[in-house]
């Protein structure tokens, strides 16, 4: 494969050329990344550069240009250290430039060496389960694109949200099996086909591109986000109910639960649902790192008759009062205030957790 011809090679040169005159201490390396290196480059094709620099003096080394006799245009950008550790951190699978860039230049070795390492980090990064959260990150940015292709009704604008949402969950899926994009966008299909990824995910984003509707669009990424919901998900082991959970069946008590009863009292249906969702978000909070079961408290909420809202609550509270109890935890009652005073004053350790 060769790699240079003779327009990237004075390219190249010409950086290094203007570095040496302008910049003598701004650029660390040079590297070469995309379809020149990977086998995919054709006669219109540019040249991708890794052009790290040290300073902002280094910034002057960064133009654009076409070259009129090839027709070819180029962007010629640089990159600095904090790009690249912000790139190391994965918050996208795009990474190619920092992983899979061949060195053609180096002032000194320690900048290569300060490379190396940073893709080491990457390396164990995307073996760990440290990824899992850029994943979930991602998704939840699909989410919002999802959102805005909702909220706009124009084609054009609804294609850009769509957009959105593909490539944050196209990103997402390579990072959720320890991978990252090492091609250009005509061969992205095909590094996720290589993945454990059903068909009908490739069709549907294949299908987002040639649609000319509105709906239709929306569907096709509700349908891809369902499929990130379903298969991209990881199991965590959650931690038995301890004495972590003192207090949170006591401050459920006091947030919430006359506030439930009291809306009941008053017809206030707005006042209920709140308080209600306020409820299920906490059992939530707590369920997602403690054994304490499932509490689906917003799919029997009843908006017509707001005392099976009382009820129900009180029925969540003695099935969490039975967690405390498996976690050896006493719920706190007096009965009166003196009664809570005089304890109170008498512990020698008032916190809890």
């Amino acid at each position: 494969m060769k790699i240079m011809n003779n327009v990237n090679q004075k390219i190249i040169n010409a950086v290094i050329e203007k570095a040496e005159k302008a910049c003598p201490d701004s650029l660390a390396l040079i590297g070469i990344y995309g379809s020149v290196i990977t086998g995919d480059a054709y006669e219109k094709s540019d040249l991708d550069l890794l052009i790290l620099i040290q300073d902002d003096e280094g910034w002057q080394l960064g133009t654009g240009f076409i070259l009129d006799d090839s027709k070819v245009g180029y962007d010629i950008y640089c990159t600095t250290w904090e790009g690249l550790k912000f790139d190391a951190a994965c918050h996208h699978a795009q990474i190619s430039k920092l992983m899979d860039s061949q060195i053609v230049y180096m002032k000194h070795q320690e900048a290569y060496d300060e490379l190396c390492k940073l893709r080491e980090q990457v390396k164990l990064f995307l073996a760990s389960e440290e990824r899992f959260p850029r994943v979930n990150a991602l998704v939840d940015k699909a989410k919002i694109s999802y959102a805005n292709a909702y909220l706009h009704e124009e084609l054009g604008q609804v294609r850009l949200d769509v957009f959105g949402v593909m490539c944050y969950l196209m990103d997402a899926v390579m990072l959720f099996y320890g991978r990252y994009f090492k091609r250009g966008t005509k061969r992205m299909l095909e590094e996720l086909a290589a993945l454990p990824v059903e068909a009908a995910f490739l069709e549907n984003l294949k299908n987002l591109a040639s649609s000319k509707d509105v709906w239709e669009l929306r569907a096709l990424s509700k349908s891809l986000l369902l499929y990130a919901e379903e298969h991209l998900k990881q199991e965590e082991e959650k931690e038995e109910p301890s004495a972590n959970l003192s207090g949170t069946y006591e401050e459920m008590y006091s947030n919430w639960r006359n506030k439930v009863e009291e809306a009941a009292k008053q017809n206030d249906v707005l006042v209920s649902f709140m308080n209600m969702c306020s409820l299920h978000y906490m059992f939530t909070e707590i369920a997602s790192e403690s054994a304490i079961g499932t509490y689906n408290i917003m799919e029997e909420f009843d908006p017509d008759c707001l005392e099976n809202n009382v009820s129900l609550f009180d029925v969540c509270l003695q099935k969490y009062e039975a967690v405390y109890k498996t976690a050896g935890i006493a719920v706190q009652h007096y009965q009166d205030v003196d009664a809570f005073v005089a304890d109170y004053l008498g512990r020698r350790n008032n916190l809890v957790i």
